[in-house]
């Protein structure tokens, strides 16, 4: 079973989330999901209304452009997608990779970081974007230990 570990990172705690899980999985790839134009501080400044981040999560078909990957998901069998939770979902980057992206018949392990939303906003969302793929059982893994988590899941 081929295994990739597509994730987002703003600042740097998905990232070590989703290193951390592709070593574990013996064989998996790791895929950085990057924007075409990169957030700067300003615009992950949740707390203005006029930010870049703000904007795009308060227009639910905003999709911003993923700098150009030349990914192949038809290879892999099971595609972990990590990201951190903004305004209780998934952030509209992840949108625009599972709409650029055939996903029918893989299996999608979502997981997330937080401070303190849940993951559940995005599991729903993200099946409305994936609707031909399987989805499993996502995990926010703030504190969670990533070794036993997969042990249970993959």
């Amino acid at each position: 079973m081929k295994t990739l570990v597509a994730y987002f990172s703003a600042s740097g705690v998905t990232e070590e989330k989703a290193i951390q899980i592709a070593r574990e999985i013996k064989g998996a790839d790791l895929y950085r999901i990057e924007p075409d134009v990169p957030y700067s501080d300003r615009d992950l400044d949740w707390t203005d209304k006029k930010s870049r981040s703000s904007v795009e999560m308060s227009d639910r078909s905003s999709r911003p452009k993923i700098k150009e990957d030349g990914i192949d998901i038809s290879k892999y069998d099971v595609i972990c997608i990590g990201f951190p939770v903004w305004w209780y979902r998934e952030p509209s980057i992840i949108d625009t990779f599972l709409e650029s992206h055939d996903f029918a018949g893989k299996k999608i392990v979502p997981f997330a970081t937080s401070g303190g939303s849940s993951i559940s906003g995005a599991e729903e969302n993200m099946k409305k974007l994936a609707p031909d793929a399987v989805f499993l059982p996502g995990k926010l893994l703030n504190r969670i230990d990533v070794e036993n988590w997969l042990k249970e899941i993959i």
